[in-house]
């Protein structure tokens, strides 16, 4: 299978013009986070959904033809609720597969949506099998999380917004799931900027595709598994690996410390997925050279604060 390119994020950029975020990119000083170096983020936990996921999920409905029969995802709860928004504002039927470990968070905002909600039991991969029987029963239109064209392309116009508004990068951190996100910021960075994946010692697909020299099924659990949670990396982020440098795996308690330091630097609520690039910084498992200038994509926010402030879920008045 052939990468995806920057000509395709280029497309994917027009397609999604005016109707997804154009998120902010903050330069946080080195001692914001307990680092020696200052650190560039990304903030797409701002997109309407959540997550960057909005963004492949526009590009994808946008840029194909949806039949009567609508379209059909599988998801951990982020990319399932980037479908149904875009499906919504478009005027196509969603129906959402998920799987029962997906925290109430991520599920309570797909009714609100309108999307058509079946809950399997287990993890990501459960409910993708599910939803690809729905679409051989039906026509609708299958949308893949990370491993259809049109969706990483639209993933990849997070790096090339970044890289706009923050020129410079030498080193871009991305979490990694199914691989969608990293596989569409090497699409735009090709070997210009030096790209490190993360991943959980929970959801270690892309490691352990990287060991075995191709994509394997991986066992999945821990913090980060409604987000980062693929079973396997996707073909596309395989086709992808030319331009991805580094494959970190950090665990669930520097995912945990990662998200309470972007809360006390930032008041910013990122769900694990979302801050696990932050974690292999705040960790110690990257370590940059003095002057060498990081950037991290904080890529969702679909979590309850009340884990990382410390008050009660309804908060103060």
């Amino acid at each position: 299978m052939e990468p995806v390119d920057r000509d395709q994020v280029e497309a994917a950029a027009r397609r999604i013009a005016g109707a997804v975020r154009r998120t902010p990119v903050v330069e946080f000083e080195a001692d914001a986070f307990g680092l020696d170096v200052p650190v560039l983020a990304k903030l797409d936990l701002l997109q309407p959904t959540g997550s960057f996921k909005v963004r492949g999920a526009t590009s994808l409905l946008v840029g194909v033809e949806v039949p009567d029969a609508g379209v059909v995802a599988a998801s951990g709860g982020n990319f399932g609720l980037a479908v149904a928004w875009a499906a919504r504002r478009l005027g196509h039927r969603a129906a959402i597969f998920v799987p029962d470990t997906s925290p109430p968070a991520k599920l309570r905002p797909l009714d609100e949506l309108g999307a058509d909600v079946r809950v399997i039991p287990g993890y990501y991969a459960d409910a993708l099998a599910a939803a690809d029987a729905h679409v051989e029963a039906t026509g609708a239109l299958r949308a893949h999380a990370y491993d259809q064209a049109e969706v990483v392309a639209g993933q990849g116009t997070a790096t090339a917004e970044l890289l706009a508004d923050a020129p410079g990068v030498d080193t871009l951190l991305v979490a990694v799931g199914g691989g969608g996100l990293i596989a569409g910021a090497a699409a735009w960075v090709g070997d210009d900027v030096r790209l490190v994946g993360v991943e959980t010692e929970g959801t270690p697909a892309m490691s352990a595709a990287r060991a075995a020299g191709g994509p394997v099924d991986v066992e999945v659990g821990g913090l980060a598994a409604s987000s980062l949670g693929a079973r396997r990396l996707g073909e596309l982020a395989w086709a992808a690996q030319r331009w991805i440098d580094d494959s970190l795996l950090v665990t669930d308690a520097e995912v945990a410390d990662a998200q309470r330091r972007l809360w006390h630097a930032a008041r910013l609520v990122a769900e694990p997925g979302g801050a696990a690039a932050l974690a292999a910084l705040t960790s110690g498992r990257y370590r940059p050279a003095p002057g060498e200038r990081v950037a991290v994509l904080v890529c969702g926010g679909n979590a309850d604060p009340a884990g990382l402030t410390g008050e009660s879920s309804s908060g103060p008045r």
